[in-house]
């Protein structure tokens, strides 16, 4: 009994010395991710505090209360809102505005689009930590908002709205970071004019965006050293500034700072809070990158270093101005001690590359997260890291920002105009998430209305005060980002929309099942050799594609597969649980449905097997319907079953068997399919192949049919057809749709249908191309759908 006592006790400790090492090893990498951007806030943050009417007020008193202002806002939106609250709100270890919008869309019916599915709810990542039910609690508040469409479509756009402040912020903290490093050059090098130092920063720019395509990994082992560097410099700094300069500066954590100066300043001292805010700034990552470290490691970089070394650094600041009340412009390298300078100003440009390299990886994260959820066009997304999950580059998105970051640098030349800008996105930003979370706690967590009400009054208002007063500054700079944001989210609003209006035409006009019925199981037209995959957005139903294909060619494939490929409102589904089979009319039909399933923070990979896997899923599903059916004493007869989840391993046993093409097939226990193919098709697809090296890399595979002896022979024949097709070939049949509007529609339809989303669908890359489908084997027909 003692032995495995103290083996367990063992097991134990290994087990806490593995977290512990793991815990410090993301903590340690969060600091190049998450915090970058916060960590460079002391750069601007004084001089955009006293760039309005409170430059009229530079005496001990206000410094003194601008610092108070600052603490206690880094205590209480940081620390207390983002830490402790809104960090357990993950969405699968996933954090971010969608994971919200995803959580509120998985326990209320608030999606637009009506392509939920009952197995859905059967994902092991649908309800978190492997819960495949949940206790449905049906409130008032959640019927009213599921009622009316009107409400959730403006939930949506604010979750829009909110996405676009990010692209905001990609665009913006580029330009403010290095913008305000570089200008630290004036400081020791008095005769550079201001537009030498925008040119610098432009380069600089530049080089960044260029080198987006090798991807963070590719240098992401100098960024944690880089901000920790810098926040023990500025925290040090900071420290000895207070020792050196005004020890009473500790007097102003006492939140009565805060009371005298607003009673000594009044309006001015409001209109001051739009640069205050930016102290903040970057906050949200904590909350967005979440899904790339733990919440753990995110509260313990962030209290351990970051929340002391950012204190000291704004004290130090302030206790340096209060004796050099003159020296705001350039009040963080002023108050830089003469021997560091250089040292502190290179490891400052650093930081302020590693911040923007983090706001614009965040961007592509969100874009493509937009784009899953069917509200940003179609957009090329590369996997810069075979090894980190989720690190994603989409060139036409970067070369976007490039040029807008450039135009922002050029045309404001500030960091003060800037400012105005960055604090405008940032803090919305916050809003939205805190109105979101709001939600979150009454149909997620289930808690009482008032607790929600409570979260929703305390920081609302705080946010609410900070966003007044960046609206104050919209004529100085703070329109960039309205501008930015109402253009990204007219584009997203237009995408949905026209997508939205495309699946419910073709939900009306699906092919009648009695239709097809009538025609038989040859469906009226000759059935030759090979597998068709016909591509659809419907996950019921025959869509009306297949109709106007067959009404205007004599032929079809002799197996029939409709895939979907769908995006569901959970960060990532297993790949055990992607494929969903089910059959389309009866057996001598041989019609099929296939649903493969992702996540929002998924990434469509070029699947070299997805043709295999699809045979195999198809098999498995044939014979555990055979097995069902058996068990029962029934057949199904119906004209479309249920879907069955297919799992990806050979649990199910070996109804086919797959090996590369290389070989020896057949044998005494297995019946061998040859190839329909004439010898002429062959050697086109050689040709091809040739000329195409990447489908030549794909692997050959070939199946055989296990001569089992309990196998029933229905089973066998079906099998049998499916490799006789798949070894014929497989042909990818997709819709090449043109949307127009009704004649009777109105001018803001036909505009919106007719100009907006036909311009953005010639534009963005094409169906075929983002399913990274096979050129040779594409069939493409023109439909028109009118809206």
């Amino acid at each position: 009994m003692d032995q495995e006592m103290g083996t367990n006790s063992a097991a134990q400790q290994l087990q806490w010395k593995s977290y512990v090492r793991n815990l410090l090893l993301l903590s340690y990498q969060s600091f190049g991710v998450v915090y970058g951007d916060l960590s460079t806030s002391p750069l601007y943050v004084y001089k955009s505090a006293f760039s309005g009417g409170l430059k009229n007020y530079r005496d001990e008193q206000t410094i003194f209360g601008v610092f108070s202002l600052i603490f206690w806002t880094i205590t209480l939106i940081p620390l207390l809102k983002y830490v402790m609250i809104v960090l357990i709100a993950d969405d699968n270890g996933e954090g971010g505005t969608f994971a919200l919008y995803s959580l509120l869309c998985r326990h209320a019916k608030l999606s637009l689009l009506p392509n939920q599915q009952a197995a859905d709810e059967e994902l092991s990542t649908y309800y978190g930590n492997g819960n495949t039910t949940r206790h449905v609690i049906s409130s008032p508040l959640k019927r009213f908002l599921e009622k009316h469409k009107r409400l959730r479509t403006c939930l949506l756009l604010i979750v829009l709205f909110g996405a676009c402040m990010v692209i905001g912020d990609g665009v913006l903290t580029p330009a403010i970071s290095v913008l305000s490093s570089i200008s630290g050059l004036q400081v020791r090098a008095s005769g550079l004019h201001d537009g030498a130092v925008v040119i610098i920063a432009c380069i600089v720019l530049v080089g960044l965006f260029a080198l987006q395509h090798r991807g963070t990994h590719k240098v992401a082992f100098m960024f944690a050293p880089v901000v920790i560097i810098w926040l023990l410099c500025i925290g040090m700094i900071g420290l000895y500034n207070t020792i050196y300069w005004n020890p009473r500066i500790c007097r102003a954590f006492s939140p009565h700072y805060v009371f005298k100066f607003f009673k000594k300043t009044g309006k001015d001292g409001w209109i001051s809070l739009g640069g205050i805010l930016l102290s903040i700034t970057g906050t949200e990552a904590m909350f967005a990158d979440l899904g790339h470290f733990t919440d753990a490691s995110i509260r313990l970089a962030f209290v351990t270093i970051i929340y002391p070394c950012l204190v000291l650094q704004y004290m130090g600041q302030a206790a340096f101005l209060s004796k050099h009340v003159f020296d705001v412009p350039a009040s963080f390298y002023e108050s830089i001690p003469q021997p560091v300078f250089w040292p502190v100003f290179v490891v400052g440009t650093l930081a302020a590359i590693v911040a923007s390299q983090a706001v614009i990886s965040a961007t592509f994260s969100i874009v493509k997260q937009c784009h899953a959820l069917g509200c940003f066009p179609r957009v090329k997304v590369v996997h810069t890291s075979r090894w980190i999950y989720g690190q994603i580059y989409i060139p036409e998105i970067n070369w976007i920002l490039m040029v807008l970051c450039l135009a922002v640098t050029i045309g404001f030349r500030d960091t003060t105009l800037i400012g105005n800008a960055y604090g405008i996105a940032c803090m919305t930003v916050m809003f939205v998430t805190t109105w979101l979370m709001a939600l979150v706690i009454i149909f997620v967590w289930h808690k009482n209305v008032i607790l929600a009400l409570l979260f929703l009054l305390f920081f609302g208002s705080i946010e609410g005060l900070y966003l007044s007063s960046s609206i104050m500054k919209v004529p100085q700079g703070g329109w960039a980002p309205l501008v930015l944001s109402f253009i990204f989210m007219f584009i997203m609003y237009v995408w949905h929309y026209g997508t939205r209006r495309k699946y419910q035409f073709d939900l009306q006009n699906k092919v009648s099942m009695k239709w097809i019925l009538t025609l038989g199981p040859s469906l009226g037209i000759v059935r030759v050799p090979g597998i068709g995959l016909i591509y659809t957005e419907l996950v019921t139903g025959v869509p009306s594609i297949f109709s106007h294909f067959v009404t205007n060619l004599p032929a079809f494939h002799q197996v029939l597969v409709f895939v979907c490929v769908k995006s569901v409102p959970v960060p990532y589904v297993p790949h055990d649980e992607r494929y969903l089979i089910g059959r389309i009319g009866p057996r001598p039909y041989r019609m099929y449905r296939c649903i493969v399933r992702y996540g929002y923070k998924d990434v469509q990979r070029d699947e070299e097997n997805f043709e295999n896997q699809l045979v195999m899923s198809i098999a498995k599903f044939i014979q555990m319907e055979a097995e069902e059916n058996s068990s029962s004493g029934s057949y199904d007869t119906s004209t479309e079953g249920r879907m069955a989840v297919i799992t990806t391993d050979d649990s199910l046993g070996a109804s086919l068997v797959m090996r590369d093409a290389e070989e020896n097939m057949g044998g005494s226990n297995s019946i061998a399919i040859r190839s329909s193919k004439s010898e002429t098709l062959q050697s086109l697809q050689s040709v091809y192949e040739q000329e195409s090296p990447s489908v030549a890399r794909r692997r050959r595979v070939r199946f055989e049919i296990p001569d089992a002896g309990y196998m029933d022979s229905q089973v066998k024949e079906e099998l049998l057809a499916l490799v006789e097709a798949k070894h014929a070939g497989v042909a990818y049949i997709m819709g090449h749709s043109y949307i127009k509007a009704r004649r009777n529609s109105s001018f803001l339809k036909k505009f919106v249908i007719d100009v907006a989303y036909s311009f953005l669908r010639k534009n963005c890359r094409g169906p075929a191309v983002a399913l990274n489908i096979p050129h040779i084997s594409l069939i493409e027909v023109g439909m028109i759908y009118y809206v």
